[in-house]
């Protein structure tokens, strides 16, 4: 989850107060084969509704710094998230994640809420400062056994778990130690991996490895209302270089250790003219070498983009950073992609991003689920049929419950059913989807906006910790049991 910015943070026009009627090219293109009917990857089931492919897995997802709290208990130590988060007017109301949705102590309770929704995968994060209080050296037992009492308790349930290695969760001493932006954290990624890998593989099937290093490049080290909290362009696009080194280290430690499919988890955001000119079109194209290409292409190519080189410069720390065989090692290959999509972005002319379609609570976020389709058929037209999950898809809604005690999230359920029809219509064109985990499982901490804002299926009472099931918990239960809308 991310806000629009490039060498540096761009200016956002205020979107109009009602949708307009453009649509992306490619949301507009024929999605039916030569008959006129949907491609046989999906069905269509008699009452009209979308019946997805036997065996599609349905999910939640979360992070732990986000839902575990225990910040200072079992041997846990500071994290980059801890640390600016304490740090006065870094986060709306002073929030931190030293409670959060207390799952460490209530991991059980949310578990059976997973069993009960129906859930088949639950996509979680690991946290480095929990598995190695400083980031290196040996592994805190405590910290691994709470990740093996997680994973035992999904199996137990009948649901497969994905886990992530990283999601945003730096040891603060790492970061003292120069964090992304020293070449040495990418090796030590590497060897936390295999530690993590070393307990839990045999009994986790999928490991995503950096999640949304745009994130961390973007709202880290360009716009710094993320944690470390920086605003230096030259440093972000060297930190980009490192995380995508450390992602393709991390595949090559958990190859030489044993079975497992690994792959990153990318948000990624479509690119859009904001009108007809050649000019915007070359603005787009750019702003999408930014937002995507620089990590799909490292990746999947073994390339960095050109355009965004030559727009960085030959003097860039990201160009002078980049070392014989990096991305060799950046693009070894991936068993599947993990894709994340929030919201499309429209760029003008002089390169800045616009806004065409209503927006959530989160003012970043046009709501516009075409751009589910645009993505994801991209990444397969233009890289091929590597395999993928959606990993992350949701939007944040003023959730409070009735007098009943009832939290009706009707906003949600309208967000999900569109983005899951859109992911059904990529599908039917031959689209490799293999799942789609919601964001977010639980109400949670939301970074700079604290507890502002509810993401989550079930909604969580802070001050006592009560679990409520929304009505799109309930919805999405139905979705799983028909696969399909």
């Amino acid at each position: 989850m991310s806000m629009p910015t490039r060498r540096q943070p761009l200016a956002h026009a205020a979107p109009p107060a009602t949708a307009s009627t453009g649509l992306g090219a490619a949301a507009t293109a024929d999605r039916t084969d030569r008959d006129g009917d949907p491609t046989p990857h999906a069905e269509r089931t008699p009452a009209d509704g979308l019946r997805f492919p036997p065996g599609f897995g349905w999910g939640a997802a979360t992070s732990a710094y986000q839902i575990e709290g225990a910040a200072k208990e079992d041997g846990r130590g500071e994290s980059v998230w801890d640390t600016f988060s304490r740090t006065p007017g870094r986060t709306r109301n002073g929030d931190t994640g030293d409670v959060a949705a207390d799952h460490y102590h209530r991991y059980a309770e949310d578990l059976d809420l997973m069993r009960d929704l129906g859930l088949h995968s639950y996509r979680f994060s690991i946290s480095w400062p929990r598995v190695q209080a400083d980031g290196t050296g040996a592994p805190n037992q405590r910290g691994l056994d709470f990740y093996r009492r997680l994973v035992d308790g999904l199996h137990e349930r009948g649901i497969t778990p994905m886990a992530t290695l990283f999601h945003w969760d730096l040891p603060q001493a790492l970061q003292d130690a120069g964090g992304w932006e020293s070449r040495d954290v990418a090796h030590r990624f590497a060897d936390y991996a295999e530690i993590v890998y070393r307990a839990l593989g045999d009994r986790v099937p999928t490991w995503l490895t950096i999640n949304e290093p745009k994130t961390v490049v973007q709202n880290g080290y360009l716009s710094g209302h993320h944690a470390p909290g920086r605003q230096d362009p030259d440093a972000a696009y060297l930190v980009a270089h490192h995380l995508q080194l450390a992602h393709g280290l991390a595949v090559a430690a958990l190859r030489a250790t044993g079975p497992g499919r690994i792959g990153p988890a990318l948000n990624l955001h479509p690119c859009y003219p904001a009108d007809a000119s050649p000019e915007a079109a070359r603005a787009s194209r750019l702003h999408d070498g930014y937002e995507n290409r620089l990590y799909l292409d490292s990746i999947l190519t073994g390339r960095y983009p050109q355009d965004v080189l030559d727009d960085l410069g030959p003097d860039s720390r990201m160009a002078r950073g980049i070392r014989d065989g990096d991305l060799a090692t950046i693009s070894a290959p991936v068993d599947l992609l993990a894709v994340q999509y929030y919201t499309p972005y429209y760029v003008t002319a002089d390169g800045r991003t616009t806004g065409r379609w209503p927006t959530s609570e989160a003012d970043w976020q046009q709501i516009y689920p075409d751009g589910m389709y645009d993505i994801l058929t991209r990444v397969t037209r233009d890289y091929g049929p590597i395999p993928l999950t959606v990993t992350e898809n949701g939007l944040p809604t003023p959730d409070v419950p009735d007098a009943d005690g009832v939290v009706d999230d009707a906003g949600r359920i309208s967000f999900l059913r569109d983005h899951l029809a859109a992911a059904h219509r990529a599908v039917a064109a031959g689209v490799p989807l293999e799942s789609f985990h919601v964001w977010s499982l639980l109400d949670n901490f939301e970074w700079a906006e604290g507890y502002d804002q509810r993401w989550g299926l079930v909604y969580v009472d802070y001050p006592t910790q009560r679990r409520v099931l929304k009505s799109s918990a309930h919805w999405y239960r139905r979705v799983i049991a028909a696969n399909g809308l």
